[in-house]
């Protein structure tokens, strides 16, 4: 199977704008990775959002369909991990779409935004008005941190500035997720699910992975980590010779199943660091912190973009805190080694491995593009290794192609699994 020309150009376009601040400050990857131990695992996050968690609306607008409710709270990670949101996102802000008429029951499936996605106009546009005609279904979406209204003031447009802010945002939306089910739960609302097309998808798993009941899940044009998406270049366009010479090609970010070295993280997902090779050379997070804390000091002062990542070190004659020479030290391998430290350091955080199993994964329908090259599923583990009994549906077409012109198939996706969890559980409210 192909991938989309369209794909690749988008991909491209957006991967050269993230990240033009570095990795963020290490304090805050350091309170990022010990928190993910918590968050990763369901029972140790039963009491970290309370059940009356306080939730506010603040305006409704009537329409000739549906009422539209616009809501806030402050973030849970606020209290949780004091400072680690910018400003602007400790207040999360919703819009519940709610229809005049129910049909049966009161269901209602919250909506994650994908890249992209400020404010609410397109879920509302593309999925949450046309669900009220179709299905009688309320919508709740919530915005992202560092989108919209939660966007910082020095960021551009949808372009997160530090690797940090990735996992930040995720962390939110796991937490802030738990809010408003359990907001939902006590007006009432049932059955209640979560879906999201392209990186919301993504969220949406990551959210309902610390759900402790059976939960529909619909996730669109997402897969089982987010390592792959920015540490993969484009040897699938390219065949497999070009995948051969992987060695003498300096800018190639693509690693081999071979090559999974998490460089000083140990993680489910990623593997142990091999001894020898790399940036670092032994243990875990914590047996390795101190050289851990060297590179990210070294990265963080560089201001890097992620495509530069080892000639910025090495251009400041910086590399663990030592001095060095370019034309001396540079070979072709750090490139790829330094991208095996990201993708070590993106598993560690985003890959679903690393997460508790949703408790039914009957209840998930993923739906996928056959040619999607924006979110490349070679090389990791699936979805269905990772959650089995969940079902995959396959659309023809690319990743964009799909988000633009398929919203049709995702919105029955949801129905289904809906109907799914009706018929399996009707007295779990």
């Amino acid at each position: 199977m192909g991938v989309s020309r369209l794909d690749v150009f988008y991909r491209r376009l957006l991967l050269t704008k993230l990240f033009i601040g570095g990795w963020g400050k290490p304090e805050d990857l350091k309170r990022i990775f010990e928190f993910r131990k918590i968050i990763g695992d369901r029972e140790k996050c039963r009491s970290l959002v309370p059940k009356d968690y306080p939730v506010y609306i603040n305006k409704t607008e009537e329409h000739a369909d549906c009422k539209i409710h616009d809501g806030f709270f402050i973030s849970p990670l606020e209290h949780l991990v004091p400072g680690i949101l910018p400003p602007e996102a400790v207040k999360a802000r919703f819009q519940f779409i709610v229809p005049k008429r129910w049909q049966k029951d009161r269901p209602v499936c919250i909506h994650l935004a994908g890249t992209g996605d400020h404010y609410f106009w397109r879920r509302r546009t593309l999925m949450a008005r046309p669900m009220v005609k179709e299905a009688g279904m309320a919508s709740l979406l919530l915005e992202n941190p560092y989108y919209g209204y939660r966007k910082p003031k020095d960021q551009l447009r949808s372009s997160l500035k530090n690797v940090s802010d990735l996992f930040v945002m995720g962390g939110a939306l796991i937490l802030e997720s738990t809010v408003l089910l359990r907001w939902l739960e006590r007006e009432g609302y049932w059955p209640l699910g979560m879906t999201g097309i392209s990186m919301g998808g993504y969220m949406a798993s990551l959210a309902v992975t610390n759900w402790p009941k059976p939960i529909p899940l619909i996730p669109c044009l997402s897969w089982s980590t987010a390592s792959s998406v920015f540490t993969t270049a484009d040897s699938f366009k390219m065949g497999p010779e070009f995948a051969k010479n992987v060695d003498s090609s300096e800018h190639l970010l693509v690693l081999s199943g071979d090559d999974r070295a998490t460089v000083g993280l140990n993680s489910k997902a990623g593997g142990e660091a091999e001894a020898g090779r790399g940036l670092f050379i032994g243990g875990g997070l914590e047996g390795g912190s101190a050289r851990v804390d060297q590179l990210l000091s070294s990265v963080n002062s560089s201001g890097m973009s992620l495509d530069t990542l080892p000639r910025s070190l090495l251009a400041n004659n910086t590399l663990l805190g030592k001095k060095t020479d370019f034309a001396k030290c540079y070979r072709p391998s750090l490139h790829r080694e330094s991208i095996s430290f990201m993708k070590g350091v993106m598993d560690e955080c985003t890959h679903m491995a690393n997460f508790s199993v949703p408790v039914d994964t009957s209840l998930i329908i993923v739906v996928q593009a056959k040619e999607d090259a924006y979110i490349p599923r070679t090389g990791v583990l699936s979805l269905q290794e990772i959650w089995p009994g969940c079902e995959v549906r396959y659309l023809n077409g690319g990743h964009i192609s799909a988000y633009l012109f398929k919203q049709n198939v995702f919105r029955q996706a949801i129905y289904d699994t809906f109907d799914r969890f009706c018929l399996k559980y009707p007295n779990l409210h």
